[in-house]
C-alpha cells in the first residue's frame, strides 16, 4: 500500500514529465514556426526563396553560382560597402579538397551611399572583380586592376532585405594578361543570407 508521501512523489513526477512535454512541444514549434516565417519586402531583393540566384557566364560557359551571398554595411544605416560573391560549384564534402572556382565583385564608397544605379570600374575607384581558379600550387587570380578591364554592376534595388541588378565586364590575370569576358550577369539576392541554386 502507497503512503502519502509516495503518492505525492509519484504526483509531483507525472506533473514535471508533462511540464517537461509541453515545454519541449512549446520549443519545438516556436522554432518551425521561426523556420518557415516569411517577411514582406518593400524594396532589396525579390522574395521568393526560388528566385535567389547569381549567374553569368564566363567567356560564353553560362554559371549559376553556388554558396552565393550579399554582405554590406556602413555608417548612419547606409551601405558604403558591398560584397557579393560566389562558387562555380558546391563546396567539397571532404577536409582538404579544393574549393571551386569563384566570382565576385565589391564595391566601396566610404562616406557615401551604395543606392540603385550603375558603377563601372574604372571610373568607381572603390570598384573591384575578382575571378579566383584554386590549384594545388596556389591560387589563380583574374581582377578589374587595370584601367583597360571594364566592370559594370548595375543595382535595380539595394535594401537590408537584398539586392538585384546585372552585371558584365572583363576581369584579366596580372601575369598571363589572359582575359575572361562576363557576360549576362545577373543577380536577385538576400541580404547576409547563403544562396544556392
Amino acid at each position: 500500500m502507497m503512503n502519502s508521501n509516495s503518492l505525492l512523489i509519484t504526483k509531483s513526477a507525472l506533473k514535471n514529465k508533462t511540464a517537461s512535454l509541453f515545454k519541449k512541444l512549446f520549443y519545438v514549434s516556436v522554432f518551425a514556426v521561426l523556420l518557415s516565417a516569411c517577411s514582406s519586402d518593400d524594396g532589396g531583393s525579390d522574395k521568393t526563396a526560388s528566385d535567389y540566384y547569381f549567374r553569368a557566364a564566363l567567356d560564353g560557359r553560362k554559371i549559376d553560382f553556388y554558396t552565393v551571398n550579399f554582405q554590406g554595411g556602413g555608417n548612419d544605416d547606409r551601405f558604403e560597402q558591398i560584397v557579393i560573391g560566389g562558387f562555380e560549384a558546391p563546396h567539397p564534402t571532404k577536409v582538404g579538397e579544393q574549393l571551386p572556382p569563384s566570382l565576385d565583385f565589391e564595391i566601396w564608397k566610404l562616406g557615401g551611399n551604395i543606392t540603385a544605379g550603375t558603377y563601372s570600374t574604372p571610373v568607381d575607384e572603390g570598384m573591384v572583380a575578382r575571378y579566383a581558379i584554386q590549384t594545388p600550387k596556389g591560387t589563380i587570380l583574374y581582377n578589374t586592376r587595370t584601367a583597360d578591364d571594364i566592370f559594370t554592376v548595375k543595382i535595380e534595388s539595394i535594401s537590408k532585405s537584398g539586392i538585384k541588378g546585372t552585371f558584365s565586364g572583363k576581369v584579366r590575370n596580372m601575369e598571363s594578361g589572359a582575359v575572361i569576358n562576363i557576360t549576362d550577369g545577373s543577380f536577385n539576392l538576400p541580404y547576409m543570407d547563403i544562396v544556392n541554386p
